[in-house]
């Protein structure tokens, strides 16, 4: 196939694809001063925020985590989904499952759980805040009435969005997680692959 061919059909594929950025949600003076000290990252446009054409296929209100792609899907009405980049879990603590959200956090503490403790004895609890792992929201997840010990939550380390590098949990840009709590209702289904 000639190039300019191979140019204009590249051009109509990329014209179906429907990506809009989105503006970031409003911050509280705590918000601002805290996500101020977390170091900020080069963001990767593959991992930016977008409204796009909903990939899932799922019922709005839904959030589909597609950890091979590293993205977050939260769909919305009318065949649109918003796209968020994460970090997930390294292939050894790598979840897939459903669930649902059955609680909220702004800036929450962090109790590492037992078995995280004993893989990394330097780990400890803290209190919300900058340095906390948890970053600046979080999204309990739970199978019936039983805490998964999964979240998804912001993150003090940016850099990581796109890579498979925590504990299992689904990590977050905190100015995206932000976003997404604002959006998302507690019992909120979530689906991750």
């Amino acid at each position: 196939m000639p190039r300019p061919l191979i140019a204009l059909a590249a051009a109509l594929v990329l014209a179906g694809c429907s990506y809009k950025s989105l503006p970031d949600p409003a911050l509280s003076a705590q918000d601002a001063a805290w996500m101020a000290m977390v170091p900020d990252a080069e963001a990767d446009p593959r991992f930016a925020r977008y409204l796009i054409d909903d990939p899932t296929g799922e019922a709005p209100g839904t959030i589909v985590v597609q950890t091979k792609e590293r993205q977050l899907y939260y769909v919305l009405p009318e065949r649109k989904a918003v796209r968020y980049g994460v970090t997930v879990g390294d292939e050894a603590y790598g979840w897939t499952g459903t669930a649902r959200v059955f609680r909220k956090a702004s800036w929450p503490d962090w109790n590492p759980p037992p078995e995280m403790v004993r893989r990394w004895p330097h780990v400890h609890a803290m209190k919300g805040g900058p340095a906390n792992p948890l970053g600046a929201r979080a999204l309990y997840l739970a199978d019936g009435n039983k805490d998964t010990l999964y979240r998804i939550h912001g993150t003090n380390e940016p850099e990581r969005i796109g890579q498979a590098a925590s504990s299992g949990c689904i990590r977050m840009r905190n100015i995206d997680v932000v976003d997404l709590f604002n959006r998302v209702p507690v019992d909120a289904k979530v689906i991750v692959r």
